[in-house]
């Protein structure tokens, strides 16, 4: 139950934000052929970005992965970044908000290497 009522106020707070920012980075990789790959990579963030109350994060990629993220971490994963660390660092001002502000962290570090990861239950 609290996962549930937390995703919700997490839409609410800032979620939507966050997860629009992961859209929008991914549709614009998606222009492009080559691209795709990482745009459906970013369309798997949006939704943990949108609904990350009982979600993890589990790594499990190789050398390729390893490739895809100094790239992505050069063009496109360090505004991601930056935008979710500085919403998590604004939700922990407060007691009520470390929760939040804690799931930014973790969308932050998702931002920076985001391949190779597989999104599972907590």
């Amino acid at each position: 139950m609290f996962h549930f009522i937390g995703n919700i106020l997490w839409l609410i707070l800032g979620g939507l934000v966050l997860g629009t920012a992961w859209l929008a980075v991914g549709g614009l990789w998606c222009i492009t052929i080559v691209g795709i790959p990482v745009g459906i990579q970013c369309f798997k963030l949006a939704s943990l970005a949108l609904w990350p109350f009982g979600r993890q994060a589990i790594f499990a990629g190789g050398a390729v992965s390893f490739l895809l993220n100094v790239v992505w971490f050069l063009f496109g994963g360090l505004e991601l970044a930056l935008i979710a660390l500085g919403i998590g660092l604004l939700y922990c001002i407060t007691v009520v908000g470390i929760p939040f502000g804690l799931q930014c962290f973790k969308l932050a570090s998702l931002a920076m290497a985001p391949f190779g990861r597989q999104i599972a239950a907590a």
